[in-house]
């Protein structure tokens, strides 16, 4: 399949033509590292599925690409606020004034300055694996003024973070499209400090009326199989969004 022009498609059609056009005009980026004869272990599977999924599967999920830097004005789209609630989000966070915090895939860095004044004597990571989603954040930072976003390039396996330096973790509509979720969650476990929280945002599977494609959907029942495997522990789902599940798993050692 075509790595360059993969079509970002997360919406049913809908009457809103600029976001059409947007998606329809957004490419997506993928890897190497999906290849069946790269890779070998037993841990992923591969067969057709979705034309947005990768071929690859984890525990029954196929993997969807991952939505390119091309779409960042979608991420800051005005409707954002209301389709998804983000301020009860970040209410639900319950973020301290001194909490280190990481935005795993933090696009165009809404959440990040968001989250940063409320951690204003301590730090938000921004992590995303590409260069121009940084840029961005970079750009931002710099006419904010705001002194405590650091941002990192992560990897397809890493978050590139120090051993137990974060107490709580943001993946907001990003996990479904880690092309090495076992890496990547043991990464995050690793960054997590001892009852650390991760707070994991994925639009919801089981209601067929939120406008997103399935592959773009997870359900509680199948992100709490694959952060169990992971040794993630549910702590709650919190049910006070407008399309998307704020499931908390909590690291316990």
């Amino acid at each position: 399949m075509n790595q360059i022009s993969q079509i970002c498609s997360y919406f049913y059609p809908m009457k809103n033509i600029t976001i059409l056009i947007i998606f329809i005009s957004c490419f997506l980026t993928s890897t190497e590292s999906v290849a069946q004869g790269d890779e070998k272990d037993i841990k992923y599977t591969y067969k057709m599925g979705d034309f947005n999924g990768i071929g690859k599967w984890y525990l029954g999920r196929e993997i969807a690409y991952v939505m390119g830097f091309q779409g960042i004005n979608w991420l800051e789209r005005s409707e954002r606020e209301k389709e998804e609630d983000v301020s009860t989000l970040i209410k639900n966070m319950k973020i301290k004034s001194d909490d280190t915090i990481a935005d795993i895939g933090a696009g165009s860095g809404y959440h990040v300055f968001k989250m940063a004044p409320l951690a204003e004597n301590g730090l938000v990571y921004a992590v995303d694996i590409q260069p121009e989603m940084l840029n961005a954040i970079e750009l931002k930072n710099k006419s904010t003024g705001i002194l405590n976003v650091e941002t990192i390039l992560g990897s397809e396996k890493s978050i590139n973070l120090p051993k137990h330096s974060l107490d709580k973790i943001l993946l907001v509509d990003v996990y479904h499209e880690f092309s090495y979720p076992v890496e990547m969650i043991e990464s995050i476990k690793n960054a997590l400090k001892p009852n650390g929280l991760l707070f994991l945002i994925e639009y919801r599977g089981e209601d067929s009326n939120v406008p997103i494609k399935k592959i773009h959907k997870m359900t509680e029942r199948q992100s709490v199989l694959e952060m169990k495997a992971s040794g993630l522990k549910l702590k709650k789902n919190i049910d006070n969004l407008p399309w998307q599940h704020c499931m908390v798993f909590e690291k316990n050692q």
